[in-house]
C-alpha cells in the first residue's frame, strides 16, 4: 500500500493512502479534464504519469490509444492529455495523451486508392521485401522473391497500391515499374 503525506493544519504532516483520497481524486479530475504531468514509468502496455497537482493520483496512458507509428514517451518527459476514465479497482486515472488524440490516421484514406501509383521512400529492406512510407504513419510492403536488388533505404520510389487492410494495419504495394 502506497502512502503519501501532505501538510496538516497543526503544522506537521498527515500520512494518507491513495484509497483514502480516491473519491477526491475522481472529483478533482472528472472525465474530460485536461492534465499535465511527468512520465514516471514505462511498461509494454503504456506509461504511468505523475499528474501535476495530484501527487496521490496514478495516471496511465495505455498503448491501445497510441497511433501505430508513434512511440511511448520516455521517463521524465512532460506530457499533456485528457482524463478518459477512472479505474476504480486499482485507482488509476486513464489518460489520452494530447499528441495521440490529435494524430490523424491516414491509412483508411488509402482504401479508395487501391490501384493508384504513389511516391514513397524506402524505410527498411527485409528478406520478404522492402517497406515504403507513402504518407505520415503509413507504410506498406513491396513483397519480393529473392533480394530487393537495386533498392536501398532512403531511396525515393514509385509504387502501386495493391491492397489496404485498415483492421490489420497492412498495406501491400508493388513496384510501379513491375520490377523488384
Amino acid at each position: 500500500m502506497t502512502e503519501y503525506s501532505q501538510p496538516s493544519e497543526s503544522g506537521g504532516y498527515r500520512a494518507f493512502t491513495a484509497a483514502e483520497v480516491w473519491p477526491e481524486t475522481v472529483r478533482a479530475l472528472p472525465v474530460g479534464s485536461p492534465i499535465t504531468g511527468e512520465v514516471v514509468g514505462r511498461r509494454p502496455f503504456g506509461v504511468f504519469l505523475s499528474i501535476d497537482g495530484r501527487p496521490e493520483a496514478a495516471g496511465l496512458a495505455e498503448i491501445v490509444r497510441m497511433p501505430r507509428c508513434m512511440e511511448l514517451p520516455v521517463v521524465g518527459q512532460l506530457v499533456a492529455g485528457t482524463v478518459v476514465w477512472h479505474e476504480e479497482h486499482n485507482r488509476q486515472v486513464r489518460i489520452s495523451l494530447r499528441e495521440w488524440a490529435e494524430h490523424e490516421d491516414l491509412l483508411p484514406g488509402f482504401v479508395d486508392r487501391v490501384g493508384q501509383t504513389v511516391a514513397g521512400r524506402v524505410t527498411k529492406i527485409a528478406s520478404i521485401g522492402y517497406f515504403v512510407r507513402i504518407a505520415d504513419c503509413v507504410e506498406g510492403l513491396v513483397p519480393v522473391s529473392g533480394s530487393a536488388e537495386g533498392v536501398r533505404e532512403g531511396q525515393d520510389v514509385q509504387v502501386r497500391i495493391v491492397s489496404v487492410d485498415p483492421e490489420r494495419s497492412r498495406v501491400v504495394l508493388a513496384a510501379a515499374d513491375g520490377g523488384a
